[in-house]
């Protein structure tokens, strides 16, 4: 029972007088535990009344020691040092023969483990096409990240919805014996592991999980600690978490944590509960560097986003990261990445499509967007390249912290451009549109570029539930991304 009302201003007479009549005659807790310890010999009287004196007095030397506050125009702490920093000079290539033993060792088994002979096939080939041709798909990538992750020393965390084998299966990092069942995780049997790798299915309750694994994340913080979303859509459920503590905590408490959360988001024809992981939410509560958003759509840009991710782990510079993970693309030739973009380089939070140069004195119009779309938009060209030879197209892969400078930059190299365009396939009031508009627009500001957008009108539902429709949606906004008339009817200033 309460026996004082909500707050200092809050009478609860009012409301339960009767209630309080008998909460008044009441005694209180601690007279109740203060008289059953004296009936036992625990207390004496003397010993009650020293011990709430001395409470008293430690209380009222706080207060005597306070000093008013002669500010009057109070401000709140800058944003730490540590979180304004850039995170650019992360390094994250990883030596191909490294890479090669991992890869190798990820392929082990114990004696006597049978898995599934179908599936065994599955991995065994694409690990093998890593090995001959130096290629890696996005399942290969993953894996290949958690690797070496571990061979660094920093142990991995993973729990979500079918995570074990991925909502997709794709990912297959425990496997079962066929004839006993037993399961076995592949990352257990590295020789290079110097961390340990745990990885949990948990239920279809997000808030519960994901209050569990933020607060396993602030408590542990040499761990790279990840939830997974069975679809991003299932993100809805665990909201509460992410606007109380996990977007906010930093500058609530100074709660540091670097949890990553993979919401598998892409418009897929699949309905408007199986479409979206609401990225204008994660882009509404994003400022002072509090976390990151990515939707990468290379394997070794995952990769190397992983990577960089871990070696934020017990410093100022964690925060956390949310990736838009794809869900076709996990199988598609167009995210498969090269042995060299994992043993050089790092991660880039914008690039230009494959293919593309990073500036072109041909462009007329920049198409710049994020995740699938852009992969859509890259297939319509490679069917006709000639017609598209002023349009160039760059993927922001990091939406938070948006790289200004990078894209100006390339806007300044790109010296003959009419219009700028920013593509998505959520609709106008959802996506990263409302998000990118006014950076983009001031970045226009003293050039004659427009700055247009191609994408769904605005909606209240994130999808629509029919496939047919979503692909004849699809189709028109790609064809408006790529001929869109200057001065279209989708001008943002006009």
């Amino acid at each position: 029972y309460r026996r004082y009302g909500h707050n200092e201003m809050d009478e609860p007479r009012a409301t339960q007088p009767k209630l309080y009549q008998s909460i008044d005659q009441h005694s209180s807790v601690a007279d109740i535990y203060a008289n059953r310890l004296q009936e036992e010999s625990v207390l004496t009287t003397n010993t009650l009344s020293e011990m709430k004196d001395a409470v008293f007095d430690k209380l009222q030397g706080i207060y005597d020691d306070m000093t008013e506050n002669t500010n009057e125009n109070p401000e709140a702490e800058p944003v730490p040092q540590a979180l304004r920093n850039g995170l650019s000079d992360i390094e994250t290539a990883v030596p191909s023969d490294l890479l090669l033993a991992l890869n190798k060792g990820i392929l082990d088994r114990p004696d006597g483990f049978h898995a599934y002979k179908k599936l065994e096939k599955i991995l065994k080939k694409r690990h093998d096409t890593f090995e001959k041709e130096k290629k890696a798909d996005w399942a290969v990538g993953e894996a290949l990240a958690y690797a070496s992750i571990l061979q660094d020393g920093i142990p991995i965390r993973i729990t979500g919805q079918d995570t074990e084998r991925g909502t997709f299966a794709h990912r297959h990092l425990v496997l079962h014996d066929e004839n006993t069942s037993e399961t076995y995780s592949p990352m257990h049997g590295l020789e290079e592991a110097k961390a340990t790798f745990d990885i949990h299915n948990s239920p279809l309750s997000e808030a519960a999980v994901l209050g569990f694994e933020y607060g396993y994340s602030v408590k542990a913080p040499k761990t790279l600690v990840i939830w997974e979303a069975q679809f991003g859509d299932f993100a809805n459920a665990g909201q509460v978490i992410f606007d109380q503590f996990i977007s906010s905590a930093r500058a609530k408490w100074d709660e540091r944590s670097n949890m990553v959360m993979l919401l598998p988001h892409g418009y897929e024809g699949q309905g408007p509960e199986h479409s979206s992981a609401r990225l204008e939410r994660f882009l509404s509560m994003a400022a002072e560097n509090n976390w990151i958003v990515a939707n990468v759509t290379k394997s070794a840009q995952f990769f190397h986003l992983l990577r960089r991710q871990a070696a934020l782990v017990d410093s100022e510079s964690s925060r956390p990261l949310v990736v838009m993970t794809p869900k076709s693309l996990l199988r598609s030739p167009r995210v498969v990445s090269e042995i060299d973009e994992f043993t050089e380089g790092k991660f880039q939070t914008v690039m230009p499509q494959p293919g593309l140069p990073w500036t072109t004195k041909k462009a007329k119009r920049l198409l710049i967007g994020s995740g699938k779309v852009m992969v859509d938009i890259e297939e319509k060209v490679e069917e006709n390249k000639s017609a598209y030879q002023s349009v160039h197209v760059l993927r922001l892969e990091q939406i938070y912290p948006f790289p200004e400078k990078k894209i100006a930059d390339i806007i300044k190299g790109c010296p003959n451009l009419e219009e700028l365009v920013w593509v998505q396939e959520e609709p106008r009031n959802m996506g990263a549109w409302n998000f990118v508009k006014e950076t983009l627009f001031k970045m226009l500001e003293g050039t004659q570029i427009e700055l247009d957008y191609a994408g769904r009108c605005e909606r209240s539902s994130p999808s629509v539930g029919d496939p047919h429709i979503h692909k004849t949606e699809q189709r028109r906004l790609i064809k408006k991304a790529l001929e869109l008339p200057k001065g279209g009817e989708t001008n943002e200033r006009s």
